[in-house]
């Protein structure tokens, strides 16, 4: 994964070594939430071995951190795992340190009304499909 120059001259070593392949892919999963994507595009994104990125993948589908279907993974609609995953919060304050952090009433400004249906519950699903199937 690379960073930017200031980032470069102002981390620690022992900071920039601490973020493990599982963290930055957990980390690229949740700034990207709305989205699933491929192990290779995953890779490409952060400049990691795919198969390294693979593995990571499979570790964090079997802490239930993150969701996979056919060839495409995405990370959990479960927060509160996502809490207490301690790998989350490096990373989080990671990129908080590097981005800024987020404000979130600047998001709840410009967020829909109603949920996008990609981020309902699977039970929200199955209540749907239980409806349609009367």
């Amino acid at each position: 994964m690379s960073i930017d120059r200031d980032t470069f001259e102002n981390t620690s070593e022992n900071e920039l070594a601490d973020l493990s392949v599982p963290d930055q892919v957990l980390g690229f999963l949740v700034a990207n939430q709305d989205r699933a994507f491929k192990a290779r595009e995953i890779a490409s994104h952060l400049s990691v071995d795919e198969g390294a990125v693979s593995t990571a993948l499979s570790r964090l589908k079997d802490r239930s951190l993150i969701e996979h279907k056919a060839t495409y993974w995405a990370v959990t609609d479960d927060a509160e795992r996502l809490d207490r995953y301690s790998g989350y919060e490096r990373t989080t304050a990671l990129f908080n340190d590097q981005l800024g952090a987020e404000e979130k009433e600047s998001w709840r400004e410009h967020a829909p009304q109603k949920p996008h249906r990609a981020s309902r519950t699977n039970s929200d699903r199955r209540r749907d499909t239980d409806l349609r199937a009367r």
